[in-house]
């Protein structure tokens, strides 16, 4: 696709923006805006880590502690909800809906834990954090589902590789928290990461996510289709990279007594990069 514009500074510009807001409104811009949407639903995975800071700060037991654990998996598993709405509105409301929840869930917990509210009753516990673990659903259904409309012959690539970085996420949100706070934090600082990050990463990209016409160029088994194929198979290597850099960090971790917290920057830094290099793909595949 050919971008034209004048030879002068300002032309340059507005054939950058054209092109950059191009490449944007795109679909396969738009699945890597699925792929971070899913790394970052994930935090119900993670519940063995902040836990300790809910059983502490809030004095339960450890069947009370289960109880919260049983609502946590309620909330992340009943996605009957977004999907009726899914079906009646436009991607951007399901994930809206999403972040709301999630903000709200995790963010009253971690008001909670930090002492910042009166202790609540353990089923008001119990709402908090089936309300947050059921914005897992919202973010698979408003990410997910659009992208399997948006890719309908690559319907199984898409499904592995989304809720590939959703298992993914539970190490992400690790060794961003390690970065931030530091292993000698509380756990308290882990549900306030849990209730802002993944709502700012769906509010940010919500305009990104919709449904696309497809392109008849794609159709079939022509070259077009060979590059669209080619491109999964790109993504599919990235994310093979980031899970092996993931397991081989945390088993460093682990083993290393007394890990520097400079290290836990530039661990999280490589991470970040890892996560960000996809749009090159995004740029190759619809320019090639």
């Amino acid at each position: 696709m050919a971008f034209g514009g004048g030879g002068s500074g300002g032309g340059g510009v507005k054939v950058a923006m054209r092109f950059a807001e191009h490449v944007v409104r795109g679909r396969w811009f738009m699945f890597f805006a699925s792929i971070l949407i899913m790394a970052a639903a994930g935090g119900t995975y993670i519940f063995a880590i902040y836990s300790k800071a809910i059983k502490t700060s809030l004095g339960y037991d450890q069947k009370t502690l289960n109880t919260l654990s049983f609502f946590k998996d309620v909330g992340a598993n009943v996605g009957i909800l977004p999907g009726l709405i899914n079906e009646v509105t436009p991607p951007w409301v399901v994930l809206a809906c999403g972040a709301g929840m999630n903000l709200v869930g995790y963010l009253m917990i971690y008001l909670s834990v930090s002492g910042r509210t009166a202790r609540p009753p353990v089923w008001l516990m119990c709402v908090y954090i089936a309300v947050g673990a059921n914005s897992q659903s919202f973010a698979n259904t408003g990410a997910l589902v659009t992208a399997v409309k948006n890719f309908p012959d690559d319907r199984g690539v898409v499904l592995g590789l989304l809720k590939g970085f959703v298992g993914l996420s539970g190490a992400i949100f690790t060794q961003l928290y390690r970065a931030i706070y530091g292993v000698g934090d509380d756990g308290a600082s882990l549900v306030l990461l849990m209730a802002w990050l993944p709502a700012a990463i769906s509010l940010v990209f919500i305009p990104t996510i919709r449904i696309m016409p497809r392109n008849a160029a794609v159709d079939g088994t022509g070259p077009a289709r060979k590059r669209e194929r080619k491109a999964f198979f790109y993504f599919l290597y990235a994310s093979i990279v980031l899970a092996v850099y993931l397991l081989v960090m945390n088993v460093v971790e682990l083993e290393v007594l007394g890990f520097p917290k400079p290290a836990y920057y530039v661990t999280a830094t490589v991470l970040l990069l890892l996560i960000f290099f996809p749009p090159g793909f995004t740029i190759s595949a619809k320019f090639r």
